[in-house]
């Protein structure tokens, strides 16, 4: 199956790559990012790994300048979108998404729309982004905040750092930290 490209029809300017895995009793490989499956958008200036253990939920982080591409080459996460773009045509929609070894997709976030996930096993996520690390547009909402209308499927309290224990909810957010 060649790569799929598809645009989400929950929240505007989500696009999900459906990656061409190739794998024998070695392993696996995929091709993890091509500009072109999305184009329009702007150069990925900087990429991140980050490990989490099983049970580590990570965000609802969102961002007033930067742009997200994510994959999970190694373990198994649930990813959790919300818009919260006031402008957009899908503004309070929100979606989830498994990802991992068994489900090899990649996920472009725009910005506005907030992000998290929760480590469904040990896991590794990568992430492409299209601005340098800048702590001032790291913000956050409560990742179990029901207005956000995410049911995370989770069966017991997961682990969170202390700055995302402590995110606001979505009413809480002043006007000046909401996306433009």
């Amino acid at each position: 199956m060649p790569v799929v490209v598809e645009k989400s029809t929950r929240i505007e300017g989500v696009v999900l790559v459906h990656f061409q895995k190739f794998g024998d009793s070695r392993g696996y490989f995929y091709e993890s990012y091509r500009r072109s499956w999305i184009p329009g958008v702007r150069d990925m200036v900087q990429g991140n790994t980050s490990f989490s253990q099983a049970g580590v939920l990570r965000g609802m982080h969102y961002h007033h300048k930067q742009v997200d591409f994510w994959s999970v080459p190694a373990g198994r996460v649930r990813a959790a979108l919300y818009d919260f773009r006031p402008s957009s045509p899908t503004s309070g929609e929100s979606l989830v998404v498994e990802m991992g070894r068994e489900s090899p997709v990649g996920i472009y976030i725009p910005v506005g729309v907030a992000h998290g996930f929760c480590a469904i096993e040990d896991s590794f996520m990568t992430y492409l982004v299209d601005e340098y690390y800048d702590g001032s547009d790291e913000l956050g909402i409560r990742w179990n905040d029901p207005a956000l209308g995410i049911d995370w499927g989770l069966s017991s309290p997961p682990t969170l750092s202390d700055r995302d224990a402590k995110n606001p909810p979505l009413a809480e957010i002043a006007p000046a930290q909401r996306p433009r």
